[in-house]
């Protein structure tokens, strides 16, 4: 089969064996792949990824000197089942699959690992497990974003955002923009999306942000007043003075407080989801955001940095990180798309045969043209050209 193979940070299109299936595993003839910010990551960053990935117990991620297939946002066909498999999904049904692929000794992360090759291929193989039949009719191009639409799903379940909350979305790329479409689709009244590009923040209108806003000209913290947030310490300590005060002839006065705070009648704090993952990110949001916000980390800082602890300890900023999804919440990423309660179309900007995935990455450097491209294997026509969608 033809794949594009990463080694030394160069792409080249090669030849290499079929994937044959082993236990439990299935065969599937790659539809659509999603190039993902990851996959850039790994090019220009794989040996600090790698050893990251040691430090938390995982020393099969790959080096530059390794040859990669990358590719974990795909949907394919299924071609064949290899042993002990119920093959209750038949072949010739198109899937999704979570990039997760038991070998004899662990589980490996497809096209994160020289190990476990990934879709930028004519063929992948899959934990047979971990398919799930494309439903609705949904377009080939639409399920092979199940995958980034999943990490928005993960972050905004984590967050334990409520729909009365106020959301602001930091970075308008493709991660970014799968969380403000899962906070809409959650029913989140109010989302603010920020983000330099114009590009990106056309595109974070048209995945349901109710505001966007340019850093350039404005903070996305800038109407805090509006939403009844607290932005300077003497307005805490009146806060709490003057609640005393008012409650002070109430019997058992602390009854009447505990009760209010049951109630949620505490003070009010938006919810940001950091989707950058750029140094000096996160301790600029916690210098600009509200007292008492909750910072989502989803974008992923492949360099050291540094923050301020003494001042989210002063305004009582909450720092949540997080990392991927389950099985449920990439199933449920999968049907929110094709049941039409999440839009996602739009986020795909162009679309390459393998030739023309060393381009694609180029032309991902650009957030005003691209935001996700998709590789067809099977198309060979557009040579390494990139058909704008």
């Amino acid at each position: 089969m033809k794949a594009v193979i990463c080694e030394n940070k160069a792409l080249r299109v090669d030849t290499l064996p079929d994937p044959k299936p082993e236990r439990g595993q299935a065969v599937l003839k790659v539809l659509r792949c999603g190039i993902c910010g990851s996959d850039l990551h790994m090019r220009t960053h794989c040996d600090h990824m790698s050893a990251l990935a040691k430090r938390v117990g995982y020393p099969f991620f790959p080096t530059s000197n390794d040859p990669v297939v990358f590719g974990h946002e795909f949907c394919g066909e299924v071609m064949e089942h290899g042993p002990r498999t119920n093959k209750k999904i038949k072949v010739g049904t198109r899937v999704c699959a979570v990039p997760m692929i038991r070998l004899k000794d662990r589980v490996d992360l497809t096209g994160l690992s020289p190990t476990a090759p990934g879709a930028y291929a004519e063929y992948v193989a899959v934990q047979a497990a971990m398919m799930e039949p494309i439903p609705n009719g949904l377009s080939s191009e639409v399920a092979a974003l199940t995958e980034p639409m999943a990490v928005g799903l993960h972050a905004v379940n984590k967050s334990d955002i409520k729909k009365g909350d106020v959301a602001i979305v930091v970075g308008c790329g493709p991660v970014g923009l799968a969380v403000i479409a899962m906070l809409k689709a959650r029913g989140v009244r109010t989302v603010i999306a920020s983000d330099f590009s114009a590009g990106r923040r056309a595109l974070a209108k048209q995945s349901g942000a109710d505001m966007v806003v340019n850093p350039s000209d404005n903070s996305p913290f800038a109407d805090w007043k509006d939403y009844g947030f607290i932005g300077e310490l003497p307005q805490l300590l009146e806060l709490g003075v003057g609640t005393r005060e008012k409650i002070d002839a109430v019997p058992k006065w602390w009854h009447a407080w505990r009760l209010a705070e049951a109630a949620g009648l505490g003070p009010k704090r938006p919810v940001v989801f950091e989707c950058v993952g750029v140094p000096g990110v996160l301790n600029h949001l916690m210098e600009g955001a509200p007292f008492m916000t909750r910072i989502v980390v989803v974008g992923v800082c492949m360099e050291a940095d540094r923050i301020e602890p003494a001042l989210a300890i002063n305004k009582e900023i909450e720092l949540r990180f997080v990392l991927g999804y389950t099985p449920l919440e990439y199933r449920d990423a999968l049907h929110l798309l094709a049941e039409g309660k999440v839009a996602a179309k739009h986020l795909i900007t162009g679309q390459v045969g393998l030739s023309g995935v060393a381009n694609a990455f180029d032309a991902l450097a650009n957030p005003e043209k691209h935001a996700k491209i998709l590789i067809n294997p099977s198309d060979t026509l557009l040579g390494d050209k990139i058909a704008v969608m």
